[in-house]
């Protein structure tokens, strides 16, 4: 089936990208197991594919369809998200800036800040959440704005539209990194972000059985720059995991809907514990920027961050005695996950950064699985208890 722009999610998560195989009619992309492919004479190839690090059929078809899911015209995949961010800096060069949104993943924060500052490329956190703040701290130098929205792990709504709009008329590119979202339930290329970023590991793969990223994009320059990166580094997945992920992204649209129901159900008990001093949650309307998430997201995702009474003690308590939740890094898996970020996810973001953001020892992150809602709630009440 050919898909098009004028399909619903659902078709396109199944369809697009994927044709059954034209030489046994499998209806599953079959796994191109292979590291090379035979040439009829030297420099002859079938279509573009003489080496798995350049291209590879099942991998296309994975690239095909995440495109397709985000609204874009190409897709790119890696052997992790920080593997697909590193390739997006691979754009910039020595004396170049970025403005990063001040509360990103922990890895990305690392990456920003002690892999490529070595190579003079300066990183300045701004609060997103005012864009304004972004077009004040815009100079010549300024090539890329970095926004990760909802963020990781406080879970601040970020306006894509203007902060899009302020970072291009400095001249900068915007990348977004989608990951807590999802495609279905926010799209930054329609939002004028120029690139999409994704740890393909979590909502997309939805499983915890494999490692990945994504870039999308629009751009014809932006993309045939990151293809380049892509073969030249070769930070590619391997083909079971494009394999596993073309197999997830069939039930996206229905995994995140539970999600997204477990969630606030969850969210809604939780602010009413006694022992919970503060639940954040777009989909609450206490959340500072609620009404962005309604405006730019059909859905306020899986993610619920809590602040706890008494600080370390209270947390790791509630953390050792969870039944059904499991204490893990990680998240968007069909399994609920619970962690401590200033220990687990973001120890490698230093302290005073931390507690200026709020990532503080009473702070727990709950990634809702998709099981039973009245299971988890009672997982954590016991584990409150």
């Amino acid at each position: 089936m050919k898909t098009s722009s004028n399909h619903g999610f659902g078709t396109r998560a199944i369809h697009a990208g994927q044709q059954p195989d034209p030489t046994t009619g499998a209806i599953c992309t079959p796994i191109y197991q292979t590291s090379t492919f035979v040439q009829s004479s030297p420099g002859v190839i079938k279509g573009e594919y003489d080496y798995s690090r350049a291209a590879n059929p099942t991998r296309d078809a994975l690239q095909d369809n995440l495109a397709s899911l985000e609204g874009g015209k190409y897709g790119l995949c890696f052997s992790s998200g920080v593997a697909a961010t590193g390739v997006v800096l691979h754009l910039l060069s020595s004396g170049d800036k970025v403005l990063l949104c001040d509360d990103v993943y922990g890895g990305t924060n690392r990456l920003f800040h002690r892999v490529f500052a070595q190579l003079g490329i300066e990183t300045v956190l701004v609060d997103m959440t005012d864009p304004d703040r972004v077009t004040e701290a815009m100079d010549e130098r300024t090539k890329l704005v970095w926004v990760e929205t909802p963020t990781n792990p406080t879970l601040k709504v970020i306006d894509i539209e203007r902060v899009s709009e302020a970072a291009h008329m400095g001249g900068a590119i915007v990348a977004v990194d989608n990951t807590f979202a999802s495609p279905y339930l926010q799209n930054p290329l329609a939002l004028g972000a120029d690139i999409v970023c994704h740890s393909t590991t979590k909502y997309i793969g939805g499983h915890s059985d494999a490692i990945g990223g994504a870039l999308i994009v629009n751009d014809d320059e932006i993309h045939q720059r990151l293809k380049f990166v892509q073969l030249s580094e070769g930070a590619v997945p391997g083909i079971m995991e494009c394999f596993l992920f073309l197999r997830s992204t069939k039930t996206l649209h229905v995994r995140m809907d539970r999600h997204c129901e477990n969630a606030m159900k969850v969210a809604e008990y939780l602010s009413g514990h006694a022992a919970i001093e503060k639940v954040v949650y777009p989909g609450l309307k206490s959340h500072p920027q609620h009404d962005i998430a309604r405006k730019q997201m059909r859905g306020f995702g899986g993610m619920v961050t809590i602040y706890l009474k008494g600080g370390l003690e209270a947390s790791r308590k509630m953390l050792e005695r969870v039944a059904i939740f499991g204490l893990a890094e990680s998240l968007g898996g069909v399994e609920s996950l619970i962690e401590h970020p200033a220990i687990m996810t973001h120890a490698s973001v230093p302290a005073e950064q931390r507690a200026k953001l709020g990532i503080s020892d009473g702070l727990v992150r709950l990634s809702v699985g998709i099981e039973d809602a009245d299971d988890l709630i009672a997982d954590l009440k016991q584990s409150l208890a």
